[in-house]
């Protein structure tokens, strides 16, 4: 299988699924302006949207939108359902549920934190991410969102929370969020993804990584991740 990606994107999220698994995936990374793959290829012939990420099966099928991927791969071989209960088992759905209030309510308002276009309504979206984040905080079940197991929706969490530097967003006013990066961040195949998309700690207490563009151009120092 293919993985379409860019670093420390949303393609994390599915990234770390295969790793947590043992699938074997390549990664094929997407230039954001030209829509060049690192192989040559016109990325929007694979996905006509544009954004990462997107998974080519062995077969040639391409699957799109992460929500949608991750519960794929967790399908794909027996011992998925540690990351996604099998079907007719209400945690499933509970999962299924957290993979939809991220995208809808976290992945989105936080990306456009990032345009430039929505300034005018950077504060407006910045309120809205921090009440969604202030009611997620006293939702944790344990040390993940579900309790003790480590979802497809605990990977796709840990990705969008990692991008809260970036868009002035301080983690540590909500303890149970910080404390949910820095467990996430200390998985070993957490880590080795990270360091397969060459990644780098920046703060202090290593909770948060970026691609080593986005470190040095904001004056910052990191140190790269090891597994």
């Amino acid at each position: 299988m293919k993985l379409y990606m860019n670093a420390a994107a949303c393609s994390l999220s599915p990234h770390i699924v295969c790793r947590e698994l043992g699938l074997d995936i390549e990664l094929v990374e997407v230039d954001r302006e030209t829509h060049r793959t690192s192989g040559g290829e016109d990325y929007l012939t694979i996905n006509g949207n544009g954004y990462v990420p997107a998974l080519r099966l062995d077969d040639g099928k391409v699957l799109t939108e992460g929500p949608a991927i991750v519960q794929f791969l967790a399908d794909s071989v027996p011992h998925g359902t540690a990351m996604l209960p099998e079907l007719g088992n209400l945690r499933r759905n509970e999962v299924q549920s957290y993979l939809n209030f991220i995208t809808a309510e976290l992945h989105k308002p936080m990306v456009l934190l990032f345009n430039p276009a929505y300034a005018t309504v950077h504060p407006e979206f910045r309120a809205l991410v921090s009440k969604r984040l202030a009611w997620l905080n006293g939702r944790l079940a344990g040390p993940y969102l579900t309790g003790e197991a480590f979802t497809v929706a605990d990977a796709y969490l840990f990705v969008c929370l990692n991008w809260s530097p970036w868009i002035e967003i301080d983690l540590k006013q909500w303890p149970a969020l910080h404390g949910f990066m820095a467990r996430v961040a200390a998985r070993p195949k957490v880590r080795e993804a990270m360091q397969a998309e060459d990644l780098e700690a920046f703060d202090a207490g290593g909770v948060f990584f970026a691609p080593h563009a986005y470190v040095a151009s904001s004056g910052r120092t990191g140190s790269p991740v090891r597994p």
